[in-house]
């Protein structure tokens, strides 16, 4: 009988989505030869982990490092390879070319099928007095290790961040936990774009209160030593500069090996992770991803997706079948005292693509309020009008909020709706949960909207309702009132309205709010059910109210809409 053939499989880049295709690939084809080949010294380690050295929650540089050489080797039977880089591909003959940067030689490695995980690299812009700046990168464990170096060693006192994406914040965060003055600069006008303006508030505040100086809305024209100038003329002083402005498909290998690219420069594949080449697969950050909310093609830069389709690419090498989901975007962080998540697509991102759409945002408490450890949850779904498909949802809390968006994201793969949320069984328990979740009375408030049971005003309308005159009416009590309230609102306390109807006007629009958005409802429907028919809650209440404006209101020195603002957690 003639044995059936040992099949040899290269796998260029060896962090999460190159390691991942390995070790599956081993557990589907025992006999086959696999190589593994990383440019740098470290492979497999803790990409989301690096910014955690800094504040020295992670105490050692080495712990980042999950698998080495070696372990693959025993583990797996990998022959795993660190400083190989691979510089050329040839198609025709099926040979890598190679490059051992420590001998500075070059040979050749056959495959019978190649893979692609060569990820992303950190972007430099182009920025006058670069040459001259303590410029460093949070990519690698080099860069990490670099920079926990430079600080320990050079007595830094002040560190500038350029980025306010997920590595922006993080390293601000670990590094203002670690007792140093940071600055952050974002280009746009906020941090973290996966979350709405509405919601973000939340966090810019919290990183304004613990010290980090928060600059959105302004870029760098220029470096004077390792100090900013910014395009507003403001100057921040600071002894190294974190740059996190973003990553870009580490895709020329995959060009130089006339591999098809999008137009954004990532490597285009199918339902199985195929390339152009049917022999070439491609897995990470370096590939195009498909969104199944957009229905369009979408750059996903995390760990979870690269993980998922690297199984998916051995599935497909190794003849098994492959059933391509696509990818929403799951995503959590933590800032300071919040726990933020979300899933799926922003009110934003909805209103770009031109998709009909409404949101529900509701603070209830993470779980029963009489529990001691109890905190306000901002919880905000984004549904599809009329038919109420759940599109995404965002939280915010400093309990329990990753745990609601992960039911969510859960709810999106499978196309879910709003009602799906309103009957969701979810665990309760004192401890843990309200008999109703966030999640079931996200779902109740959506199902209203779409039913026209009422109409709402969100928090980013306040500002111009007061500066217009609009009739507002504080439904809190009285006490709450005087501690802080809306500029010209009225307040007629929930217990006292149906008696007091008659001092409300019937001939112009009435704007409700209570202090997190419950009672203003229950008395919008009171309202309407005595014949008011110009009647809207305001979503998010007072507490939602004071956390939109005040981030903006303290950075810009703008007047405030409120008498004083209250928070609570």
């Amino acid at each position: 009988m003639k044995e059936e053939k040992r099949m040899k499989y290269v796998v260029v880049g060896g962090n999460t989505g190159g390691a991942g295709v390995a070790a599956r690939l081993r557990r589907l084809d025992e006999r086959a030869e696999i190589v593994l080949l990383e440019k740098g010294p470290y492979m497999s380690y803790s990409n989301c982990g690096l910014p955690y050295r800094l504040s020295e929650t992670i105490g050692d540089t080495e712990a980042l490092v999950l698998n080495t050489p070696r372990s693959l080797h025993d583990t797996y039977n990998i022959d795993a390879r660190v400083f190989s880089e691979a510089v050329s591909v040839d198609r025709k003959a099926k040979k890598v070319s190679v490059r051992d940067l420590k001998s500075g030689q070059t040979y050749d490695e056959s495959y019978d099928k190649l893979v692609l995980a060569t990820g992303a690299n950190a972007v430099m812009p182009p920025v006058v007095g670069a040459e001259n700046a303590r410029i460093f990168f949070v990519k690698t464990v080099e860069d990490i290790d670099r920079l926990y170096t430079f600080l320990k060693t050079q007595g830094a006192g002040k560190v500038s961040v350029v980025g306010g994406g997920f590595i922006g914040v993080e390293v601000a965060v670990n590094l203002r936990e670690a007792g140093y003055r940071v600055a952050l600069v974002e280009a746009m006008p906020q941090i973290l774009r996966t979350f709405d303006s509405d919601m973000v508030q939340i966090l810019q505040k919290e990183m304004l209160d613990k010290g980090v100086e928060l600059i959105v809305g302004d870029s760098v024209a220029s470096f004077r030593g390792s100090g900013l100038l910014l395009r507003s003329g403001r100057t921040v002083e600071g002894d190294a500069v974190v740059m996190a402005v973003g990553v870009r498909p580490d895709t020329a290998l995959a060009a130089r090996a006339g591999l098809v690219l999008n137009e954004r420069g990532a490597i285009e594949t199918d339902a199985g992770y195929r390339t152009s080449d049917p022999d070439i697969y491609a897995v990470g950050d370096a590939v195009e991803v498909f969104n199944p909310l957009t229905n369009k093609p979408a750059m996903l830069q995390l760990a979870g997706p690269a993980q998922k389709q690297a199984r998916q690419a051995a599935d497909h090498i190794c003849g098994r079948s492959v059933r391509n989901t696509g990818f929403i975007g799951s995503n959590c962080i933590k800032v300071f005292e919040y726990n933020a998540a979300s899933a799926g697509l922003t009110a934003a991102q909805c209103e770009r693509e031109g998709i009909p759409h409404d949101v529900a945002y509701v603070l209830p408490n993470d779980k029963v309020g009489i529990m001691p450890d109890s905190h306000t949850l901002h919880f905000k779904v984004v549904f599809e009008v009329p038919t109420g498909k759940v599109l995404g949802a965002q939280a915010i809390s400093k309990g329990e909020a990753v745990k609601r968006i992960d039911v969510v994201a859960m709810l999106l793969k499978f196309g879910g709706t709003v009602d799906d949320l309103r009957d969701a069984e979810l665990c309760y328990a004192p401890p843990f949960n309200a008999p109703k979740d966030a999640v079931n009375y996200a779902g109740l408030v959506a199902g209203n909207l779409l039913q026209g049971a009422y109409r709402q005003v969100r928090v980013d309308r306040v500002r111009e309702l007061v500066e217009s005159g609009a009739y507002i009416l504080d439904v809190r009590p009285a006490a709450a009132y005087a501690q802080g309230h809306v500029r010209n609102a009225v307040n007629i306390p929930m217990a006292q309205l149906r008696r007091r109807m008659n001092e409300i006007p019937k001939d112009r629009s009435v704007y409700v709010h209570c202090r997190i958005g419950q009672t203003s409802y229950n008395a919008v429907m009171a309202l309407q059910g005595n014949g008011f028919t110009d009647v809207y809650n305001i979503s998010g209440g007072f507490l939602g109210i004071c956390h939109y404006e005040y981030f903006t209101d303290v950075t810009q020195g703008r007047e405030p809409i409120v008498t004083a603002y209250a928070f609570g957690d």
